[in-house]
């Protein structure tokens, strides 16, 4: 995967203007080769008073086999940047939006973000438009879409599943979970939800049926494998399916499936189904810390939706990302791929990452394609360019913070129906605030690392609610936030409505590929440019 074959850096002439995007998608013209390095990486870790600020933690630590990301938790103490992007290429970081957003009012915010832009009269939009796409989407010129075309109609059950317009199921499972540290926090700019897909073979009884208790068993087992833990279930007759789940000696009922994965004293776990007949017979995988081959995300970012003075998750979609796990790694693989990055760098430090791929297809990363959609200036979803994917894989192949490059499912929580839901039937209120494995709560080290609600300190809200005058946090929101994390992660109406106009000014220039931050005045803490192997002064903290 070295060369990135679609990555032409030679000229500006496919860099084309046209009146749909403001931009031609499909050129091969990367402009910034190093968009997978996350934006947030060019913040400053010491203020003015000379505090230490430690966010990077986060992203950057040991991670569990077989993630490949060596030595990653030394990034928490080093801007270790190649020469050629020491210069911060993110330009939107020191640009004012404020002469679009002065000019967005509340009401026109409102309506905007609770317009759907992904579903009309029962049909997707997105989806209709691919089948019959405008030539400025061709990125091969063969005349067809080649890529994801989304077939998720947001419409959930009681048990989280989607079903389409005539009721079938479409085997999209939507989850609820933590979200991750920081960047993911709606105070921070965004709702977001997950949804999962395991392949048909884990959804169908050994004559191909589809079986919804058979999927949801399969799916329970990936939770634990993924996790590593004992996962909860319904009472399930294993005599059915000739399965030892709760791993007791014999066939009985069972209401958890039980984590016991040890190969090398031949301990495995079972699918169910279709699945175990392959299982058994050798045909398909199941490792700890890995999905299936063929397990597919899908990923939509939204606006806040605000109204009354209160948020709520909003029916607009900013970013529909799409993700399929298209080959299998071993763990032998991955470890490889991982010695090889640290190879390159030693005898290159200045190399870019590389990825295959393009934006009909997606790009491949650890054997997963990745693949996005972005609103127009219009505010109609369409796909992304090759510059706007590539800022995408930095976060799914290279840090240490994801399980097998993902960071919802392992997140996925296990109390309200077990998890399985979807945010438009239960909000974040009430959610107990996640610990590491370490029992330290995850929320309150960040702030108290970070010294702030955000990556770029801007976050004056939170900071003003959760630290006193000296800058500590304050036990008693600490305390309530334990029990409750919405006291943190909603943002006020006043503040929703900052974020939203701020994005939506980012929409009508259509200038992400400058950075996706999403916001009004200049960052204040964020360098222009970054010294060679700069120490950030931080002391590495390492997440266990």
């Amino acid at each position: 995967m070295k060369k990135l074959i679609l990555l032409s850096i030679s000229t500006l002439a496919f860099a084309k203007f046209d009146a749909t995007n403001g931009y031609d998608i499909t050129t091969r013209y990367i402009k910034h080769p190093s968009a997978y390095i996350s934006q947030m990486c060019y913040t400053k870790t010491k203020d003015k008073q000379g505090k230490v600020h430690n966010p990077c933690f986060a992203c950057h630590t040991k991670p569990k086999e077989p993630n490949p990301a060596y030595e990653d938790e030394q990034l928490q103490s080093i801007y270790d940047f190649p020469a050629p992007v020491l210069k911060n290429p993110f330009k939107n970081h020191f640009r004012d939006f404020s002469y679009i957003a002065d000019k967005i009012s509340n009401k026109e915010i409102e309506e905007y973000v609770n317009e759907d832009n992904y579903i009309k009269d029962g049909k997707i939009i997105l989806a209709q438009k691919l089948e019959h796409f405008p030539k400025e989407w061709d990125y091969d010129r063969d005349g067809k879409w080649d890529g994801y075309i989304p077939d998720c109609y947001y419409n959930f059950d009681s048990e989280g599943f989607d079903r389409d317009k005539n009721g079938a199921y479409t085997g999209w499972r939507a989850f609820g979970y933590t979200p991750f540290l920081g960047t993911f926090w709606p105070t921070n700019g965004s709702f977001d939800d997950v949804l999962i897909r395991l392949p048909k073979i884990y959804q169908t009884d050994i004559n191909g049926t589809f079986n919804k208790e058979i999927y949801k068993i399969n799916l329970s087992v990936v939770e634990a494998m993924i996790k590593t833990k004992d996962i909860k279930i319904e009472p399930i007759d294993e005599r059915k399916y000739g399965a030892d789940l709760n791993k007791n000696g014999k066939l009985d009922i069972a209401k958890v499936i039980k984590y016991s994965w040890e190969p090398n004293k031949r301990i495995f776990m079972s699918y169910v189904g279709k699945a175990k007949e392959l299982f058994d017979d050798g045909k398909i995988e199941m490792v700890a810390r890995l999905y299936p081959k063929g397990t597919e995300f899908l990923h939509s970012v939204r606006y806040i939706g605000v109204k009354d003075g209160r948020v709520y998750f909003p029916k607009r979609i900013k970013e529909l990302r799409y993700a399929k796990k298209v080959s299998w790694l071993t763990y032998a693989n991955l470890q490889n791929i991982g010695l090889k990055r640290l190879q390159e760098k030693e005898t290159d430090p200045d190399q870019f990452e590389s990825f295959i791929g393009d934006m009909e297809r997606g790009m491949v990363a650890l054997g997963w394609r990745y693949q996005g959609f972005i609103e127009d200036k219009y505010g109609n979803l369409r796909p992304q360019s090759n510059e706007e994917t590539l800022n995408c894989m930095g976060c799914h192949s290279g840090i240490g913070a994801t399980t097998d490059t993902t960071f919802a499912f392992p997140r996925k929580l296990d109390s309200f129906r077990n998890g399985w839901f979807h945010w438009s039937q239960k909000g974040l209120e009430g959610i107990k605030e996640p610990k590491f494995e370490n029992g330290e709560y995850e929320y309150a080290t960040y702030l108290k690392l970070n010294n702030y609600g955000d990556e770029f300190r801007e976050n004056s809200e939170v900071k003003a609610k959760f630290f006193d005058k000296d800058g500590k946090l304050k036990k008693s929101l600490t305390d309530k936030l334990h029990s409750d994390i919405s006291i943190l992660l909603l943002p006020s109406a006043k503040r929703a409505y900052n974020l939203n106009r701020g994005y939506m000014s980012l929409v009508k220039t259509q200038k992400f590929i400058d950075g996706k931050a999403g916001h009004i005045k200049p960052f204040k803490s964020v360098y222009k440019e970054v010294k060679e192997n700069k120490k950030t002064g931080n002391k590495v903290y390492i997440v266990k």
